[in-house]
């Protein structure tokens, strides 16, 4: 009788788990619909204003090459600026480390691609970026990812640079961080002044990179030399 009985606590008990996961995993699927659902509305939103851009420039949007066009354009925007929908936390949770190391750590040219805010366009380029860990160290592809989280919102140079040190500073505490972001703006190539060969660098120094001249001159050296 009390065999028979703790079978059917285990099968109640049993039975109330799969219940409260199955009900976990529908609240998922409802979340991850409602936020396709968001961004198809959005995408579409963004290609009707395409295609009244690509009017009033005097194009015929029916015409063969551009029937798809404003919604491979309103797609790619949306991928150029996915960072707005990004987070330092939601990559650097699960990869900070404590370790007792306080070298300098360098990662350098790091491709980026963004998007000037002023005209639309394309600047793109390299940063480096280096960090004096202070107990805390983080996954080296990690800095790439927060690179690309900011790069990928509507930008200026210095901005972007600010916020890429912002972040690491925040998230790991360290004795010090340096960025340099070295890019070309599409906007001086090819519209304005219009000089192929023109480049900007952007610098942040925080910490003991700002502090100290013989820490902030290594870093330069490390990075700065071809």
């Amino acid at each position: 009788m009390e065999y028979h009985h703790a079978s059917e606590m285990n099968g109640v008990v049993s039975e109330y788990l799969n219940m409260r996961i199955e009900s976990t995993h529908n609240d998922l699927c409802k979340e991850k619909e409602s936020k396709e659902a968001e961004e198809s509305q959005k995408r579409s939103l963004i290609e009707k204003s395409y295609s009244t851009i690509l009017s009033e420039l005097g194009e015929d949007v029916g015409r063969e090459g551009l029937l798809r066009t404003p919604l491979r354009a309103a797609k790619a925007m949306q991928f150029l600026t996915k960072g707005y929908k990004e987070t330092t936390q939601d990559i650097l949770n699960d990869a900070i480390f404590d370790e007792n190391h306080e070298e300098m750590v360098i990662v350098k040219d790091i491709e980026l691609f963004s998007l000037c805010e002023h005209h639309l366009v394309p600047f793109f380029g390299k940063a480096h970026i280096a960090y004096l860990p202070n107990k805390k160290v983080v996954g080296l592809s990690k800095l790439a990812r927060i690179v690309e989280i900011y790069s990928r919102r509507l930008q200026v140079q210095e901005r972007l640079t600010k916020q890429i040190a912002s972040a690491i500073s925040e998230a790991l505490e360290p004795a010090g961080v340096a960025v340099v972001i070295e890019a070309v703006h599409m906007c001086m190539v090819m519209r304005g002044v219009q000089k192929m060969n023109a480049s900007t660098v952007t610098s942040v120094m925080l910490g003991r990179f700002r502090d100290d001249f013989k820490t902030r001159q290594e870093f330069l050296a490390l990075t700065m030399r071809k």
